[in-house]
C-alpha cells in the first residue's frame, strides 16, 4: 500500500470542482485516508514548494496557492503515486491525456486544477507538511 498527496488547487476549489476530482478519485481506486480544507499564507506555500525557490515561477506559484482554499488529501492504493500521476495529467494542461484530470478542467499551466508528489521521498515531506499521524485513518 503506497501514499501520496493530492491538493485540489485553489482554482479548482474556486470553481466547484472539488466533487468531481473526489469522484474520479474514489473511480479510480484511490481510498482517502485524510482530506482537510485550508487557505495556506504565502509564507507556508514557500515552504511547501521550498524545492522550486531558484525557479523562475516560485513566486507567482506562491501567490497562487496562497489564493485562496486548497484541499489535501492522503491518498492510499497500490501504485498510488503512478496512478495519481497518470489521473492528474501532465502539469502543461495541453499536453495531458484525453480524460485526465487536467486535459478536462485545467484552464492554465499553474492553474491546473491539482497537486500530487512525484516520488516516495516527496510524499512523505508532503504529507508530514499538512498532516499529523493522529489525522490519517489508514
Amino acid at each position: 500500500m503506497e501514499r501520496t498527496l493530492s491538493i485540489i488547487k485553489p482554482d479548482g476549489v474556486a470553481r466547484g470542482l472539488a466533487g468531481e476530482v473526489i469522484k474520479r478519485l474514489e473511480q479510480n481506486n484511490f481510498k482517502i485516508a485524510a482530506m482537510k480544507m485550508l487557505r495556506m499564507t504565502k509564507s507556508q506555500a514557500k515552504g511547501f514548494y521550498a524545492v522550486h525557490r531558484k525557479r523562475p515561477f516560485f513566486e507567482s506559484l506562491t501567490d497562487f496557492m496562497a489564493s485562496g482554499s486548497i484541499i489535501v488529501m492522503i491518498l492510499e492504493g497500490e501504485n498510488a503515486l503512478g496512478r495519481y500521476r497518470e489521473l492528474m495529467g501532465a502539469t502543461d494542461y495541453r499536453e495531458a491525456a484525453e480524460g485526465t484530470i487536467r486535459k478536462d478542467f485545467a484552464t492554465d499551466i499553474e492553474k491546473n486544477i491539482v497537486h500530487g508528489s512525484d516520488g516516495p521521498e516527496t510524499a512523505a515531506f508532503e504529507i508530514g507538511y499538512f498532516f499529523n499521524s493522529f489525522e490519517i485513518t489508514g
